[in-house]
């Protein structure tokens, strides 16, 4: 039987090279669009990102007619913050179900997975914020015997 030396081991160890880390590539459409798909509680948001003067378009409404309140144009807006793109792109989405907080949260997640498609030297710094990860918390279902999820009927004695 052959005998293992340090010096073969290491020998070994050179020639199998360390897999490199995966390389992401910009992923465009035929019109130059980066798409993505966010999801938040019952929401579902399709989004498309295209070099612009920063239109934002939501469900065929400008953004402050479809998100009245401030919060959830500040949410919308994160990933362009932290990515410091604010007013170069032109966003299309289209959104349904869940509520409008729900919504706003579908939106941001697919937003930063469509610049990450369109630019995805700025994958990091949308990772490290927690954009990219699907927020999976939903609402608990009615348990029967119970008034909601979890809240029992008030006990009487008497």
């Amino acid at each position: 039987m052959a005998e293992t030396t340090l010096s073969s081991l290491s020998d070994l160890q050179a020639s199998v090279a360390a897999p490199e880390a995966p390389r992401y590539v910009q992923k465009l459409d035929k019109q130059g669009r980066a798409y993505a798909t966010g999801k938040r509680k019952n929401a579902v948001a399709r989004v498309w990102v295209k070099p612009g003067a920063g239109k934002v378009t939501v469900n065929g409404k400008d953004i402050e007619a479809y998100f009245a309140r401030p919060v959830l144009r500040m949410i919308l807006a994160q990933p362009l913050v932290v990515a410091k793109r604010t007013g170069q792109y032109d966003l299309v989405v289209s959104v349904a179900g869940g509520g409008l907080s729900g919504q706003a949260g579908a939106v941001r997640h697919g937003l930063a997975k469509a610049l990450t498609n369109y630019e995805p030297e700025l994958r990091p710094a949308l990772k490290k914020e927690g954009f990219l990860t699907r927020d999976s918390r939903v609402v608990e279902r009615k348990k029967y015997g119970k008034r909601k999820a979890r809240r029992s009927f008030q006990f009487s004695k008497r």
